[in-house]
């Protein structure tokens, strides 16, 4: 999702890493807090249309 990787790029504008193993576990840490709060993939997800709700699926 694009607004998931701007919060992302933007939480890391003074970040410094020295390789590429810090990078990585740098990014899942960020994406972490992201997912621990609602609101904010709320958000994301309202920019495109969709919504965490789930539908029964049809039987017929």
């Amino acid at each position: 999702m694009e607004s998931v990787w701007s919060l992302l790029k933007r939480s890391m504008v003074n970040f410094l890493t020295t390789d590429l193993d810090h990078l990585a576990h740098m990014i899942k840490h960020r994406l972490k807090v992201i997912q621990h709060h609602p609101d904010v993939i709320d958000g994301c997800l309202t920019i495109t249309g969709l919504t965490l709700t789930t539908t029964p699926a049809n039987t017929n």
